[in-house]
């Protein structure tokens, strides 16, 4: 099989646990976009966020972003862009207050979030490192809601930290039910991702696919976690890294070297350096 898409997951996948790009990884995906391959970020981060991490791949092609709800380039020319509308927003914001968390409105030009007391080391942990650069705004207000009311927000995505395991539990069970036209996450005990129905890393991936011209079939997925699952199954070639729980490897065609053992660049050089350049296979008429 000729693949000529990859898409990478940033944290716990391209990124080491200290939060950082190593040598070997920038240099591979330096080598596999000069095969013609096309080389995308598919991430829950933020556009602002996950942009930081393009420049240092010096990746300029469009890039699919808060887990799938926004997908744009280095130049904000945006692709696609899927919102909770202002009033569900609102409606969410009501509900979730009635639980000790923070409930942080993800817009890809700002954030707004309510101030919360970090009791939980988890929790506090999650929300301060968010990877965000020093120019994406972030506030704090005291009651979100109030905010809403004067400032209404329709943001692609809403992220909810608890205090506690079972309000986690608790919240998620009673919004399905409440809300038709939400699609949540549950990244681990304490967090939940509120998104537009509809939206996902795979649909993300697969919008932008359909925009260059590449079958899911050609393409190569690399991820660390459960919500990387759906497009790790869809893609050519699935492939979880040595982190990723039980069930992602089982699900995956390749199992690569954790990200703390350069497990992306392990990949690329394992499957990708048979290939043939993307311009040569087109001039010998092998792909169109």
């Amino acid at each position: 099989m000729i693949y000529r898409l990859l898409a990478v997951n940033i944290d716990g996948t391209l990124l080491q646990s200290n939060g950082r790009l190593s040598k070997s990884t920038k240099e591979a995906i330096e080598y596999v976009e000069r095969k013609g391959i096309y080389v995308t970020l598919v991430t829950s981060r933020s556009l602002p966020s996950a942009k930081k991490v393009a420049k240092a791949l010096r990746l300029d092609g469009y890039i699919v972003t808060h887990e799938g709800a926004v997908i744009s380039n280095a130049e904000d020319d945006t692709i696609y862009v899927k919102r909770l509308s202002e009033d569900l927003t609102a409606d969410i914001v009501r509900f979730l207050e009635g639980f000790i968390c923070q409930i942080r409105l993800v817009h890809e030009k700002f954030s707004l979030a309510n101030k919360s007391k970090l009791n939980h080391n988890m929790m506090a942990k999650t929300v301060l490192s968010s990877g965000d650069p020093v120019f994406y705004s972030h506030q704090f207000v005291d009651i979100l809601s109030d905010v809403l009311l004067e400032e209404p927000v329709s943001p692609p995505k809403m992220e909810v930290y608890f205090e506690e395991k079972k309000d986690c539990m608790d919240a998620k069970e009673v919004l399905e039910k409440m809300f038709e036209d939400i699609h949540i996450i549950q990244h681990n005990d304490l967090r939940l991702d509120i998104l537009p129905e509809g939206v996902s890393k795979l649909n993300g991936l697969l919008f932008l696919g359909e925009k260059l011209g590449i079958k899911s079939s050609q393409i190569v997925a690399i991820g660390d976690n459960m919500d990387d699952l759906e497009m790790i199954e869809a893609a050519g070639l699935g492939v979880a890294m040595g982190n990723a729980p039980n069930q992602l490897k089982i699900a995956s065609d390749w199992v690569t070297r954790s990200n703390n053992q350069e497990g992306v660049a392990y990949m690329i050089k394992e499957h990708f350096r048979k290939q043939q350049p993307i311009e040569f296979l087109r001039k010998m008429n092998i792909i169109k």
